[in-house]
C-alpha cells in the first residue's frame, strides 16, 4: 500500500510523460536491483526474476507502445528502416523457436525480457531520440547513476587493497560481477570522452567530462575486466580504421583474410595459448598476458567448456536450437570431463553460454546466431556511411561516440552476454535507436544541428 502513490505516479507518467519516464528509467538503470526469485511465481526449477524498480517500467511501455500499434498504428519508415527490419527479424524468429522450446515456459519469459528493452528503448527511443537534446540527455543521466556505482565500487574495493579477488564483487549488489560491471563501464568510455569534444552551454559538464573520462579509465582497470580492457582495444582500432577513411570492403577483406590464417594455422596456435601458464593477479602485465590462457586459468577453461557445449547443443538441434533462454537449464550433459574446470557445475545456475552468439546458437539455431550478426553488420553499415556522409562535426562525435561504445559490446559478445540484463539492454538499444534516429532525420540531408542538441 505504501508503494500505491509511486504506481499510480508512473501510470500518470506512462500516459502522458513518456519520455520523461523513459529517461527516468535511463538513470535508475545501474542502480537496479535484481529480485532472482518471487515468492508465488515459479514453475519447477525455474523462478521467475525482475530487475526492479527498471523492468516494470518496460514492460509497461511495452503494452503502451502494442496498444498504440492497435489504435493508430506507427510510422511506416520506423518499421521500413534496414536495422528495424533485422531486429524484427530476429524477434520473429525467437517467437517461432519459443514454440519449438524444450522449456516453453524459459523461452516465452526470455522473448518477453527481451522484448521490452527492444520496444521501450529502439522503438520508442527512435521518437524520444527525434529531439537530439534527448541523446546527450540518456548519456548524462546514465553516466551520472553509473559514476555512483563506480564510487561505491571502489570504496568496497578499497577495503580489500584493490587486490584481485575483492574485485569481482565490489559492484555487488549493482551488477553480479565485476565482468557485466567491465562491460557497461567499456561502453560509455568511449561516451565520456565524446562528450569532452561536444560543444555545450552547460560549463559544469564540460568541465567535469574530463574527470569522468580519467574515473571510468581507472575504474574499468580496478575492475579486472580483461574482456573489458579488450574491447576497448578493438574499439581504438576501429576508431583508427574510421578516422583514416578505411572503406568497409577493405575491412571485409582484411577480416577474411585474418579468419583464414587464423584457421590454417588453428593448430600451432592453439599449441601456443597452451603454453600459457599466467595466471590472473595484481600485476597488470601478468594479467593481461592471463587473457590468453587456456591451460589453467579457469575462467578462461569455463568459457572454453561453455562455447563447446553450445556447439554440440547445436549439432544435435541445428534449426531451432534447445529454446531462447534454455542454455543454462540444458547444457550439462554436453560437458565432457576434460572441459570440466573447478567452477563447473550441472545446477543450471552458473550463468549462460558466456557469448551473444554461441548462445543464441544453441538456442534457435543457425537464424539465432546470424540474426545477431546481421544487427552487427547493419548497425556497422550504417554508423559508417553516417560518419563519412555527415558534416556537421557535433553529429560525427555523436556517432562516432555511439557506434565504439557498441563495437566494444560487440567484442565483449564473443566472451559475454548481457543483453537479458537492464544494464546491458537499455543502451544497447537505445544507442541502436539513437543512430537510426539521426539517419531518418539527418541521414539523407545535410543539416546543420540544432540548438537544443548543445543544451
Amino acid at each position: 500500500m505504501a508503494l500505491l502513490p509511486f504506481a499510480l505516479l508512473i501510470v500518470y507518467m506512462a500516459l502522458f510523460k513518456l519520455d520523461t519516464l523513459l529517461l527516468a528509467v535511463v538513470f535508475f538503470t545501474p542502480l537496479s536491483l535484481n529480485i532472482t526469485q518471487i515468492p508465488g511465481l515459479s514453475l519447477g526449477q525455474v523462478g521467475v526474476g525482475v530487475a526492479l524498480p527498471t523492468e516494470p517500467i518496460m514492460f509497461g511501455a511495452m503494452l503502451l507502445f502494442i496498444l498504440r500499434l492497435a489504435h493508430g498504428g506507427i510510422d511506416k519508415k520506423l518499421l521500413r528502416h534496414p536495422v528495424s527490419i533485422v531486429i524484427l527479424a530476429g524477434l520473429a524468429w525467437m517467437f517461432i523457436t519459443c514454440f519449438t522450446s524444450t522449456m516453453p515456459f524459459v523461452s516465452f519469459k526470455f522473448l518477453i525480457e527481451r522484448s521490452w528493452g527492444v520496444v521501450a528503448f529502439y522503438f520508442l527511443g527512435l521518437c524520444l531520440f527525434d529531439k537530439k537534446k534527448n541523446i546527450i540527455t540518456f548519456w548524462w543521466l546514465y553516466i551520472i547513476s553509473l559514476t555512483g556505482v563506480i564510487v561505491y565500487a571502489i570504496l568496497r574495493h578499497a577495503k580489500g587493497h584493490f587486490a584481485e579477488k575483492p574485485a569481482h564483487d565490489a559492484a555487488t549488489p549493482f551488477y553480479n560481477d565485476h565482468t557485466a560491471y567491465g562491460a557497461l563501464l567499456a561502453m560509455f568510455i568511449p561516451i565520456v570522452i565524446g562528450l569532452c569534444f561536444l560543444k555545450t552551454d552547460n560549463k559544469k559538464g564540460k568541465a567535469i567530462a574530463p574527470f569522468l573520462v580519467g574515473l571510468f579509465i581507472i575504474a574499468i582497470g580496478l575492475s579486472y575486466s580483461r574482456a573489458g580492457w579488450v574491447s576497448l582495444v578493438g574499439a581504438l582500432g576501429v576508431f583508427i580504421i574510421m578516422k583514416l577513411k578505411v572503406k568497409l570492403r577493405t575491412i571485409l577483406v582484411m577480416l577474411i583474410i585474418a579468419l583464414g590464417v587464423a584457421f590454417i594455422y588453428q593448430d600451432k596456435i592453439i599449441l601456443k595459448l597452451e603454453h600459457n601458464n599466467k595466471e590472473v593477479s595484481e600485476d597488470i602485465s601478468t594479467e593481461i598476458q592471463s587473457i590468453s590462457n587456456i591451460s589453467s586459468d579457469a575462467s578462461n577453461k569455463e568459457r572454453i567448456n561453455r562455447w563447446s557445449c553450445a556447439i554440440r547443443m547445436f549439432k544435435d538441434k541445428p534449426w531451432v536450437g534447445f529454446g531462447p533462454g534454455t542454455y543454462q537449464f540444458q547444457y550439462a550433459p554436453y560437458q565432457l570431463s576434460y572441459n570440466r574446470t573447478i567452477i563447473s557445475t550441472n545446477l543450471g545456475n552458473g550463468g549462460n553460454a558466456h557469448s551473444e552468439y554461441l548462445g543464441p546458437l544453441a538456442e534457435q539455431g543457425v537464424l539465432g546466431m546470424l540474426s545477431f550478426l546481421a544487427i552487427v553488420v547493419a548497425i556497422t553499415i550504417l554508423s559508417f556511411n553516417l560518419y563519412y556522409r555527415l558534416e556537421d562535426k557535433e553529429l560525427r562525435i555523436i556517432v562516432l561516440s555511439i557506434y565504439l561504445g557498441l563495437v566494444t559490446y560487440f567484442i565483449h559478445g564473443g566472451m559475454n552476454n548481457f543483453l537479458d540484463t537492464d544494464k546491458a539492454a537499455v543502451p544497447f538499444w537505445g544507442f541502436l535507436g539513437m543512430l537510426v534516429a539521426i539517419d531518418l532525420s539527418y541521414g539523407k540531408k545535410k543539416t546543420e544541428v540544432p540548438a537544443t542538441l548543445a543544451s
